[in-house]
């Protein structure tokens, strides 16, 4: 999935972890992506721009694709319209939970990404990839796409790859149930690629219930809540918003309101790598983003690269980088 901001800032996030428990509501902010969908971005957020390595995060959704009548609708697109768009040291983690996506990336994957599978890509130093509804897609759209920095051991060194997961493991609590995405809880643990210590679920707990949810202390965490409601001690993020909760905890008791509730648990060990962030790419230096995006506008006039080959299967052009900013990156921590 592409940031599309027309203006995107820079982010710089110097390593620094967070130091033990904390309750933490961060809200989201709107931002179009594509031509025609809406996200609420958690993160980066404006007070934490970093969970373990996970480093961005959008909530999509429900959109009925049958009666869109906002002001970002394009006669004859429904849904869902990412053209082709560069990544770079970064894995983007696709979850649906209603609807369909086709995908296509540079290293030659096709695949239809649905409710309750995990399609993981990892780019290395490149890669490109498009992601439409299409025509046959179910009419409602909901999702959250995630990406994950690639620490500095993996980034240049792991191909372009992508994976997919139709059957991911299950914990079973008492009144919930956590599909492991990424990493382990409760000693479940999923079969995708890691690079980092790091924790995705997708939970859901039963009205009213109080669930202890197991974690583990060198971890930091955060819930983003995508149905229902949750309470955890002073903080009780709603849909679409994200409760952070640092580290030193082995477990979280969470409460669902009184028509159950259904959240994405992110953890992972706090990531110790300065991170440049800006558009689609991760890097480490503000040199190394502007040689990215330089390669990039050269695989677009070209029509492929060696860095970033051409999407096939594609039919349309492919996203243009917006204009880099007029300054220098300033460091700025991972919390405000």
């Amino acid at each position: 999935m592409s940031d599309l901001e027309k203006d995107p800032a820079e982010v710089v996030c110097d390593g620094a972890g967070a130091e033990g428990p904390v309750q933490e509501l961060l809200e989201p902010r709107q931002v179009v992506l594509g031509r025609t969908t809406k996200v609420r971005r958690l993160l980066p957020n404006k007070d934490r721009r970093m969970v373990g390595a996970w480093c961005f995060a959008d909530h999509y959704g429900p959109d009925d694709l049958t009666a869109r009548v906002d002001s970002y609708d394009v006669p004859g697109e429904r849904g869902m319209v990412v053209p082709p768009h560069p990544h770079t040291s970064l894995q983007t983690v696709s979850w649906l939970i209603e609807g369909e996506i086709e995908h296509r990336d540079s290293a030659g994957s096709h695949a239809m990404v649905r409710p309750g599978e995990l399609n993981i890509m990892t780019s290395g130093p490149g890669i490109a990839h498009s992601e439409i509804s299409p025509p046959s897609a179910p009419p409602m759209l909901h999702g959250v796409q995630l990406w994950v920095a690639l620490p500095e051991s993996a980034r240049n060194t792991v191909p372009p790859a992508f994976n997919a997961y139709a059957d991911l493991p299950v914990l079973e609590l008492d009144g919930a149930r956590a599909k492991v995405m990424v990493g382990t809880v409760g000693g479940v643990t999923s079969p995708a690629p890691a690079y980092t210590p790091l924790v995705g679920a997708d939970v859901t707990i039963e009205p009213g219930r109080t669930v202890a949810v197991p974690l583990t202390p060198e971890f930091e965490y955060a819930v983003l809540v995508v149905d229902g409601e949750v309470s955890a001690g002073q903080v009780a993020p709603g849909f679409g918003e994200m409760a952070y909760f640092g580290t030193g905890r082995d477990a979280i008791e969470l409460t669902a309101g009184a028509e159950g509730a259904r959240f994405v648990l992110l953890g992972g060990e706090p990531f110790d790598e300065q991170l440049v962030m800006w558009w689609n790419f991760i890097g480490r230096t503000h040199e190394e983003v502007v040689a990215a995006r330089n390669d990039w506008m050269a695989s677009v006039e070209a029509g492929g690269s060696s860095r970033f080959p051409a999407v096939l299967g594609y039919d349309g052009a492919p996203l243009p980088a917006p204009p880099l900013p007029g300054t220098r990156l300033k460091p700025r921590p991972r919390a405000r």
